[in-house]
């Protein structure tokens, strides 16, 4: 952290915001330090926890002046590293900021502090007969300021996109000291650059996101679930055409053997089908008559016929229905503890067959003795690969191996114009492969954007650029 502040960071801190609650416990120091990375340990200087943009503005300016960095906290659920402060710095948690600030059934929309939690949008939504659809494992923790930031993606990108398309509208707080109030919650707003985006997914390197007006839909028709046994990778594609094309489908999820194999044991599920299969599917779909029922047995017959089906199931109510999900949403918190080593990749949908494909050959020619556990978003392009450490290699070897790893895999997904990052963002541990997803111009460009709005470069340093 050369010419950043961090001895003595408390004390200015306490001297220029009196107001503001400023915690140094070792217990909420290592809470608030990380994020479900584990990669690096925890050693902030001091949690801040500001329950206004007042004091938010007051925290900034004070930080700026004394180039404090500092570390914006949501939920903590990233998976890159960017909510690790392992340097001194002072996180920002925003675990104060969960008021509901308004709700406009006309616009069908609801603006939010920082800290509300994604969950907690969806409920609201609900009681007043609307959907939020930004849905992923984590919901129940993950804030909406932290899912702005990331650019949050999920099971339902499918139909509703990711959380880029619900916001309608941002207060931020820039490094300069401003804060500015992007877009409003319109919907058609043609002045100029509309820097609500530059925002989104900007990781907080860029200012702090204290406000979300979201974007709120019509709930979704009463759907089933099927799950489905492929029977490899070249029939993958053809079940998901096949499907599209047939129903109105919300989700396509994909999950290995091996992913079924630590999911049934590390939340005791049963088998979900009878036949063993080498790849599972997750097919959500519109079914609000048994019309769309009749159809989806259909399309799964067509499957069947041409061998790229071994068997399924299909939801009869909605505890099935998540029961059945619990296959697929499980697999992260099931693997949780090895820890694995998570890279979040995307290719373009066409090219799926063959970018899993190739990563199987590199992944048995450069890690035969590492296990790798796949899963994802097929309907998007969006592929986690999750390599998992073995138990008895030190965490320092097994992310020196897991780097390596990583250098063939990026290049690989470079070379189908793929990128190193879907949905989790660069943080810390992507950094150095910043170039596999940007050209050198773009990344000049990207650090100028960084100078304008953090010209003292408090903000998240270290991570993204």
């Amino acid at each position: 952290m050369v010419n950043f502040k961090t001895s003595g960071a408390t004390d200015a801190l306490r001297r220029a915001c009196p107001e503001l609650r400023l915690v140094t416990e070792a217990g909420v120091l290592a809470s608030h330090g990380r994020d479900w990375t584990r990669f690096r340990e925890p050693a902030p200087c001091a949690v801040a926890f500001p329950k206004s943009v007042q004091q938010v503005c007051e925290l900034v300016a004070c930080a700026s002046a004394e180039r404090i960095p500092l570390v914006p906290s949501g939920g903590r659920t990233g998976l890159s590293g960017g909510a690790v402060a392992a340097h001194g710095e002072v996180v920002v948690s925003f675990d104060r900021m969960r008021r509901v600030l308004d709700f406009d059934p006309i616009d069908r929309t609801v603006t939010v502090e920082a800290g509300v939690v994604t969950a907690a949008v969806q409920e609201l939504a609900r009681t007043r007969n609307l959907y939020y659809p930004v849905s992923f494992a984590s919901e129940g923790s993950s804030q909406i300021g932290g899912n702005v930031a990331t650019n949050a993606g999920g099971i339902r990108v499918l139909r509703y996109g990711l959380t880029r398309e619900q916001v309608a509208g941002l207060k931020v707080v820039t490094g300069r000291g401003e804060v500015l109030e992007c877009n409003r919650g319109l919907v058609k707003n043609a002045s100029g650059y509309d820097l609500r985006h530059l925002f989104i997914g900007s990781e907080g390197t860029l200012g702090l996101v204290v406000e979300a007006t979201l974007r709120l839909t019509d709930p979704p028709l009463p759907s089933k679930v099927m799950l489905l046994g492929v029977g490899g990778m070249d029939a993958l594609m053809n079940v998901f055409d096949t499907l599209r094309a047939d129903l109105a489908l919300t989700a396509f999820e994909f999950f290995t053997d091996r992913a079924l194999h630590y999911v049934r044991a590390g939340l005791g599920l049963p088998k979900p089908l009878d036949t063993a299969c080498p790849l599972y599917v997750i097919a959500e779909f519109d079914c609000p008559t048994g019309a769309e029922e009749d159809r989806a047995m259909a399309s799964f017959e067509r499957c069947v016929q041409q061998n790229w089906l071994l068997d399924g199931v299909i939801s009869q109510n909605d505890r099935q229905v998540a029961e059945l999900w619990r296959y697929r949403e499980g697999i992260s918190e099931s693997i949780s503890h090895f820890p694995p080593y998570k890279n979040d990749l995307s290719v373009t949908i066409s090219r799926v067959p063959e970018f899993l494909q190739r990563m199987d050959e590199l992944v048995d020619e450069i890690c035969p003795d590492f296990e790798v556990v796949w899963y994802g978003h097929i309907g998007d392009g969006n592929l986690h690969m999750n390599i998992l450490k073995p138990g008895a290699m030190e965490l320092s070897e097994f992310e020196s191996r897991s780097h390596e790893i990583s250098e063939k895999t990026y290049a690989l997904t470079q070379s189908i114009g793929g990128s190193i990052s879907a949905e989790h963002g660069i943080g810390l541990l992507k950094r150095p492969w910043l170039n596999r997803a940007h050209s050198a111009a773009e990344i000049e460009m990207m650090q100028g954007i960084k100078n304008v709005f953090d010209p003292a470069g408090i903000f998240n340093p270290g991570k993204l650029l």
